[in-house]
């Protein structure tokens, strides 16, 4: 299983950053390749609680995320799948004494395997999907400088 990941940290609360992360309605300004959402379980974000949405054209399809594990202020994590790729993502939210680290991170196979998949992963994947995470955080702080609760 590869894994990517990143973290930025915001001069916000927590407890606002966990509540944009936790509206899937609010996805679409800051999921990198996000086109739409199709599905949101009534148990989301609870343990088994699931959210399906589509990326854009060009991107994975129609991606399926299910709450695998939740500490309420802490982490989130989901089962991700799509017809590229099976895996566990962990958005994790740290306090800190100038506002939150928020960590995202991602660990994944690739769903159609050959003996080249491995090369194949660490050339064009691997940075491709570590660069995805690090947009996603960055439109995810300028979307929660406009988030309720944020402090601004």
């Amino acid at each position: 299983m590869a894994r990517v990941s990143t973290t930025l940290s915001f001069p916000f609360p927590a407890d606002a950053a966990e509540a944009l992360w936790l509206d899937p309605q609010r996805w679409a300004a800051f999921v990198d390749g996000f086109a739409r959402l199709t599905g949101v379980d009534e148990r989301w974000p609870a343990t088994g609680g699931k959210v399906v949405w589509e990326t854009n054209e060009g991107g994975r399809g129609r991606v399926t995320e299910t709450v695998t594990a939740r500490e309420p202020g802490a982490s989130l994590t989901t089962e991700v799948d799509d017809d590229q790729l099976t895996g566990l993502q962990t958005v994790t939210f740290t306090r800190d004494e100038d506002g939150t680290t928020v960590g995202l991170a991602l660990e994944y196979t690739i769903k159609q395997r050959n003996p080249l998949t491995p090369i194949v992963d660490r050339l064009f994947v691997r940075g491709p999907q570590r660069t995805a995470l690090e947009r996603t955080l960055h439109r995810f702080a300028l979307e929660l400088q406009d988030a309720p609760g944020a402090g601004r």
